[in-house]
């Protein structure tokens, strides 16, 4: 899943008329980046929610066969907020799903999300793995991508310890070999999570973070290659002219 749905208010007035992921750098759409990235790692059936401008969206990227992948929507009459998109889309991410977020097997579905804003070279093979893990386990877990904190964001979000669990920074004194990181905006979920929100429900998703890493069902991984979170248009602008180097 590619969350796409948000305004891009920062970005303002290059959003005013266009939606985020659609803004170029070097010479194609942030988005589809993303997607052809998702598409070598062999993740080819992709949902994308969109609120803002979304029919521009659909329109530019069609049904996905130009990049080798093939793309289901999920319209947003207003951005859902994270976990409130990712409910919505629920009957895409898993077919058949049940109430229960299951398809009736009482096992949820793994699936990859991922902001349709940032720009990075992590390979989402990585995560194949990681995902096979998590299939089958009687918790829905989630595993987290973490990155060195952006100067922006210079306290990070949560610990990453040695053993690949992360923690909550402050609840105690890190453990040894533990770092504060960002969490990259890619992560790996499962569909039981998400199943007690009601379908058209704006709901946030910190609080699904933090009582995954509480429970000790959340793991991470740092990933140290080039990422950015393509927030201003300075930002953009600095990224295009990389690219287009």
């Amino acid at each position: 899943m590619i969350f796409a749905a948000g305004r891009g208010e920062r970005m303002r007035p290059l959003t005013d008329g266009c939606p985020k992921p659609l803004l170029q750098v070097g010479g194609k759409p942030l988005i589809v980046w993303t997607i052809e990235a998702l598409a070598r790692a062999g993740l080819t059936e992709i949902v994308i929610n969109h609120a803002w401008l979304g029919e521009q969206i659909e329109a530019a990227l069609g049904d996905g066969s130009r990049y080798g992948v093939r793309l289901a929507y999920s319209a947003e009459v207003e951005a859902l907020e994270t976990a409130g998109g990712i409910a919505q889309a629920l009957p895409l991410l898993r077919e058949g799903a049940g109430s229960d977020g299951t398809g009736g097997d009482g096992k949820g579905e793994i699936f990859v999300a991922v902001s349709g804003d940032i720009y990075c070279d992590y390979d989402f093979r990585a995560l194949l793995p990681r995902a096979a893990a998590m299939a089958g386990t009687p918790e829905p877990r989630m595993h987290l991508v973490m990155v060195p904190n952006p100067p922006f964001h210079p306290e990070g979000d949560f610990a990453l310890g040695a053993d690949g669990k992360l923690s909550l920074p402050g609840d105690a004194p890190l453990a040894d070999g533990a770092a504060r990181l960002t969490f990259g905006n890619i992560g790996l979920y499962d569909t039981r999570t998400f199943a007690g929100i009601a379908p058209g429900q704006k709901v946030p998703m910190t609080p699904f973070y933090r009582a995954a890493i509480a429970a000790g069902l959340a793991s991470g991984e740092r990933f140290a290659g080039r990422w950015e979170n393509v927030g201003t248009p300075a930002q953009l602008a600095a990224l295009d002219a990389a690219l287009s180097r």
